[in-house]
Parts: structure tokens; C-alpha cells; sequence
């Protein structure tokens, strides 16, 4: 359905910008829990991104192309969150100065525009399990965004930088752990952990096809 396919343009529009602005204002403000919930936002762009694909070709991108993008999002959204992790284990010893009310603010605004992603996909959710995937996610993405808001307080009311690199590590770790797992428990279809992809379009509607194990 046309709406549908404008409702999924616009949550990768949005969390397109969610990540953009979170990485430039973590950079500039020195904020390690901005910069892990812009990565943990950069991984999700594949699953929407595929689900606005689906909307435009007559057949979706081949299992085989969803696999290795997965393996990559993956492998890579592990890879900086490693690397984010390390630079928090160094700042833990080496304390920077981090502009406290930047995370505060920006957090604010990314948790607003996952809740946004959220209700735009809310509808078509409704009849696509796919879509309902990425709805679920985004909500749930609303609470990662809040991290920064708390170091960013955190750092406010004591006057310590040290709680941002503690809330960007512990953000990392879970990171780390979750899409690990996801890993591990797909084998060798790396996918999304509950295990569907979209596929194909029928009617101009994207449908999720269960892959075997």
C-alpha cells in the first residue's frame, strides 16, 4: 500500500537523522553514550531500509544479499561497539570533559524521534510482521536513547564525567552480548533473531518469509 510505503520512507528518513545528528553532537561534546546510541541507531537502518526495498522492487533482495548485509551490520555494530568500549575503559583511568547538557538534550531528541519511527510504523505493523518487527524495536529503542539523558544528569549533579563513559560501557556491553547471541542463535541464516526476512512484495506490501534452519 502506497501509505504504507511512505510511512517506512519517513522512519528511515528519521532514523537516518537520529544517528547523523547523535554522532556529530557525542563527537563534539565528547560524549561516549551519544556515540554508542548513534551506532546502536546506525544498526537499524538495514532492517528498515529492507523494508522500504521491498516496496519498490517486485522481488526483494535475495536471502542470500539479506544474510551478508546482517553479517555485516552485525559483525560491524560489534566491532564499534568494542572499540567504543575500549575508549570508555580509558576515560574510566583518564576522565575527559563532557558537555553534560548536550547528551541530556540530544538523548531527549532521539528517544522523541524513535517513539516517532514508532507510530509511523505502528499502522502497517498491523499487517506485516516485518513491520511489526522493526515497530517493536523502535520502541524499545526509546529507552537506549535515555542513556546519554542519564549521564548527562548524572554528570550535572555531581560534577563527574566519569558516568559517561560507565553508561556508554555498560550500553556497549549490552550490545556486545545481545547481537552476539542473535549470532550465534541463527547459525548460519544471520538474521534478525525472530528468524524472518522480507523477501518479496506482494500487492506492493512487503511479506516476511520464515527461513528453515
Amino acid at each position: 500500500m502506497a501509505h504504507h510505503q511512505k510511512a517506512v520512507a519517513a522512519a528511515v528518513a528519521i532514523n537516518t537523522a537520529i544517528f547523523v545528528v547523535e554522532g556529530i553532537a557525542g563527537y563534539q561534546a565528547s560524549s561516549l553514550s551519544l556515540l554508542m546510541d548513534s551506532a546502536h541507531n546506525l544498526s537499524d537502518e538495514l532492517a528498515l531500509v529492507c523494508l522500504y526495498a521491498a516496496f519498490l522492487v517486485a522481488r526483494g533482495p535475495s536471502q542470500r544479499l539479506l544474510r551478508a548485509g546482517n553479517l555485516f551490520n552485525s559483525v560491524g555494530l560489534i566491532a564499534v561497539s568494542g572499540l567504543l568500549l575500549w575508549q570508555a575503559g580509558e576515560r574510566l583511568f583518564n576522565p575527559v570533559p563532557v558537555q553534560g547538557v548536550v547528551p541530556m538534550i540530544v538523548g531527549l531528541a532521539a528517544a522523541a524521534a524513535n517513539w516517532s519511527v514508532a507510530r509511523l510504523l505502528l499502522e502497517p505493523s498491523q499487517n506485516n510482521a516485518a513491520i511489526r518487527l522493526a515497530y517493536i524495536h523502535n520502541l524499545g529503542d526509546v529507552w537506549v536513547s535515555l542513556a546519554p539523558v542519564a549521564a548527562g544528569l548524572l554528570l550535572l549533579v555531581t560534577g563527574y564525567p566519569i558516568f559517561d563513559p560507565i553508561i556508554a560501557g555498560a550500553v556497549a556491553l549490552w550490545i556486545i552480548f545481545t547481537t552476539g547471541r542473535e549470532v550465534l542463535e541463527s547459525h548460519d541464516e544471520l538474521i534478525w533473531p525472530e528468524k524472518i526476512i522480507c523477501c518479496h512484495t506482494d500487492h506492493d506490501q512487503p511479506v516476511v518469509t520464515p527461513l528453515s534452519n
